[in-house]
């Protein structure tokens, strides 16, 4: 048997990761290049701009291809952004080991100086972290340009993003008590007073960059304005769980269920607070302005029940999504309680118990004669597929009779399924006025369960009166014009409690091709403010930690590595590294380093601050050099970004939105995305290999090219 190393000349796996990577090219940055995804059996089109969908779209047939699927599937499911940073890097580096490879260095020292290079770099960017205090401090105090507000401000009719029946704080005074005022976007008959109160209402939702503040004797508004970036110390905590694929392990990072404490003023607490997790918020949006102003809005209406309670908290869990075809994007916004679709059949039943108390039934399962479940120690990422016989009709008309006896015998109006529902039995308890709906997630039913103290059941045959919680009400959900119920095949329903925690932001759009792509912007941003909040720190963004790390990485690769410079090698930490790949250092830490000066240009030329790459690469050069010359790489790119000037090339998004808001990242899922690129590329590095065994041994041993096998 021969075993042949490929990657002397030609490495056929990460030819492929660098290949497929390339298609999410322009994904990358915060004016994403969108691309159409047709299905080629349908012919119908999707509109997408992660990476996630379009890894989905893909035909990954090769073992590359697959583990690429796994690493973007890994990153998504436990962070839910970074997946482009991901798939660029991956074919970045990968493009990048290739060129190592042309040269001739050892797989051993491209795997060792990487791996260290990147440490060294996670390192490093450490100092560009800043705590969301000092955030919060920083986006309260900024100056406000008077433009800033202009497109805010002129939008307050039916484009109001809270449903009307959501009120809002609006801090008039910093040492006056809080006012309530309601917001019904449905009512254009108002005088000037209410038309100034809705107005300021809207700036509180939107998260105003000012604070509010009413001088005493003067009834005019002004803005408080101030300046000055304020950066907390160097945090040097080393990151210590996994970088590989797997997300079986326990994260913190991947609990959707945390609180965070601290972040929602509350009476006595600091007024800049109040808006803090607004300002966070629109810092981490990139752009995207649509989902910013809803996640403002879920944050003002959660931060209100937060007083009311006693306890301030962001919870990501109290948020659910519905998309709803047929009406334009600006009626998109955030409803208390649980909105979804259900059949135009139900709507009688519906109609019949609106705004009258129901008891609720909530089903951990599916309602179907053929549902079994798995057990109570579910495998984590299993799923059962069985087909099951037809069943008699007589069995089956035995069975729907008996579920129906039971939920009329214990006079359940709503059930709520997690999963499937039987469509003949769905037939039935419409004609009995029973209202189920399926396909409901679990933080739904968790939410319901708190606040009616319905117990969820996995089969009605372990149904009893415990079990069934009450006060649930049910209507139909329509916008401020009542356009909502010509949708279509489905209809938008409400479902609420009193107190209920949970939150529908309602997705609208007119182009069916935008839903997909509307619905992942939203909980991108979501996560991006979950995820700072859970971190308690953020990244200064905008390019300045790649620009950082690509400055420390041309350092390393100009220090020669010899055992003697205790400097040089106090940057790497593994003992082999400095007698087996010496003389290779410098080339392999320049192909680490082409991979974010690559990422860097690309930003620019999507954000179209720069005309060609080879400009982009002229600016990033010329970033370098003054840092370089500074003497503190860390300091120059501090004070760049203080001034707004870091890598925009005229005025752009790369560290200044325009409106006098810097750009935040997260910390711990970009630093994540880095590792699982190398990870990945580095994998595929060791394991692209090719195994001959038969007839054809013998020839290969009288061949020219037997030098590259070792035979076994």
């Amino acid at each position: 048997m021969a075993f042949r190393d490929v990657n002397a000349r030609r490495h056929i796996g990460l030819q492929q990761l660098s290949a497929l990577a390339l298609t999410g090219r322009t994904l990358l940055g915060p004016m994403k290049s969108c691309k159409f995804i047709v299905d080629e059996s349908t012919n119908q089109s999707t509109l997408i701009c992660s990476a996630v969908r379009l890894i989905e779209s893909l035909d990954l047939t090769s073992a590359a291809g697959q583990l690429l699927n796994e690493t973007i599937q890994a990153q998504n499911k436990e962070f839910r952004t970074g997946m482009s940073t991901l798939l660029f890097l991956i074919g970045a580096w990968s493009s990048a080991v290739l060129e190592c490879l042309q040269q001739n260095v050892p797989v051993s020292a491209i795997v060792s100086v990487m791996s260290e290079g990147l440490n060294s770099c996670c390192e490093r960017v450490q100092c560009l972290q800043i705590s969301i205090h000092d955030v919060n401090k920083e986006l309260c105090s900024s100056s406000v340009r008077p433009n800033a507000f202009k497109s805010k401000t002129c939008q307050i009719g039916c484009d109001s993003l809270l449903d009307p029946h959501i009120f809002l704080y609006v801090q008039k005074d910093i040492s006056a008590p809080e006012e309530v005022i309601p917001v019904n976007p449905c009512s254009h008959q108002e005088d000037d007073s209410n038309f100034n109160k809705r107005l300021l209402s809207s700036l509180a939702s939107l998260g105003s960059i000012a604070s509010l503040v009413k001088p005493a004797g003067d009834k005019s508004t002004s803005w408080i304005s101030g300046s000055g970036v304020i950066a907390s110390n160097c945090n040097k905590q080393k990151l210590t769980h996994s970088r590989y694929f797997s997300t079986l392990r326990k994260s913190h990072f991947s609990s959707q269920q945390g609180s965070f404490q601290g972040y929602l003023s509350g009476p006595s607490a600091d007024p800049c607070e109040c808006y803090g997790l607004g300002h966070l918020a629109m810092a981490l949006s990139h752009g995207n302005q649509t989902s910013v102003k809803l996640l403002q809005s879920i944050v003002a209406y959660q931060g209100e029940r937060a007083e009311c309670s006693g306890s301030s908290q962001f919870n990501i869990a109290g948020i659910v999504t519905c998309c709803l075809l047929g009406l334009p994007e600006s009626y998109s916004c955030v409803s208390p309680g649980f909105v979804t679709l259900v059949s135009p059949e139900q709507t009688t039943v519906i109609k019949y118990f609106e705004d009258k108390p129901l008891r609720i039934l909530l089903m951990d399962g599916d309602l179907t004669e053929q549902y079994r479940h798995l057990g109570f120690n579910r495998p984590c990422n299993v799923r059962t597929i069985l087909e099951h016989p037809s069943l008699p009709e007589g069995k089956a008309d035995l069975w729907l009779s008996s579920m129906l006896d039971i939920l009329i015998s214990f006079e359940v109006n709503l059930v709520l399924v997690k999963g499937n529902v039987c469509e003949n039995l769905m037939e039935r308890c419409i004609a009995n006025s029973i209202l189920v709906i399926g396909s409901v997630t679990q933080d739904v039913l968790c939410a319901f369960g708190e606040v009616t103290s319905a117990q969820p059941v996995t089969y009605l045959t372990q149904l009893n009166a415990s079990c069934v919680g009450s006060g649930a009400q049910v209507g139909l959900w329509k916008a401020c014009d009542g356009r909502a119920m010509d949708l279509g095949e489905l209809v938008p329903v409400r479902i609420k409690v009193q107190g209920i925690p949970l939150l529908t932001a309602v997705l609208t759009t007119t182009v069916a091709s935008k839903m997909q792509l509307i619905e992942d912007q939203f909980w991108t941003l979501a996560y991006r403010l979950h995820h700072a909040l859970h971190d308690e720190k953020v990244f200064l963004g905008g390019g300045a930690a790649e620009l950082l790390c690509l400055s420390h990485i041309q350092m390393l690769a100009k220090q020669p590595l010899q055992p003697s410079n205790k400097n040089a090698v106090r940057e790497f930490h593994n003992p082999c590294l400095a007698a087996s790949a010496t003389e290779y250092t410098s080339v392999v830490l320049q192909a680490l380093a082409s991979g974010w000066k690559q990422y860097l240009s690309v930003v620019m030329c999507n954000t179209a601050k720069a005309a060609s790459e080879l400009e982009a690469c002229t600016s990033v050069d010329h970033h370098l050099k003054k840092a370089a010359e500074c003497g503190s790489p860390s300091a120059y790119v501090l004070k760049e970004f203080r001034r707004g000037d870091l890598l925009r090339g005229g005025s752009g998004p790369f560290a200044d939105d325009g409106e006098g808001l810097k750009v935040y990242d997260n910390v711990t899922a970009k630093t994540e995305a880095w590792r699982r690129a190398l990870d990945l590329v580095l994998l595929v590095l060791q394991t692209d290999a090719e195994i001959i065994t038969g007839p054809k041994r013998n020839q290969l041993l009288n061949s020219h090219v037997s030098s590259e096998f070792m035979f076994l």
